[in-house]
């Protein structure tokens, strides 16, 4: 089965155009080097929700949009190594305090499916 890391953000709206740019970079990047899926979404019909949602997830704000992301890889092994190559890849090299979006409100993880359809 494969592996899937899974990534929840919240992006100021006035740098949505500066996040695809970096999430088009991200995603030449992981490809390069082996994942086979790469995904990014924007929230469409996320709402905010009583006790927990998406947008109280990621600490969103009236100007942001929040954003879902994926990864797809073979195997949790190929991943720990695609993940190795992605890190030292100077495309990705940068402070992140230049990041479109707040890194410190960022949720991400490692998934190992258990329906794959």
């Amino acid at each position: 089965m494969s592996y899937v890391d899974g990534f929840l953000l919240a992006v100021p709206k006035g740098k949505i155009e500066a996040y695809k740019e970096m999430a088009r970079t991200g995603s030449e990047v992981w490809k390069d080097h082996g994942a086979i899926a790469y995904v990014e979404c924007l929230a469409d019909d996320v709402p905010y929700g009583e006790v927990t949602s998406f947008p109280r997830a990621v600490q969103a704000t009236d100007d942001e949009i929040v954003v879902f992301s994926w990864i797809v890889y073979r195997s949790r092994e190929e991943r720990d190594e695609i993940m190795k190559k992605v890190m030292a890849d100077p495309r990705l090299q940068g402070d992140p305090a230049s990041w479109p979006f707040d890194g410190k409100r960022m949720i991400y993880g490692g998934f190992k499916p258990f329906i794959e359809s």
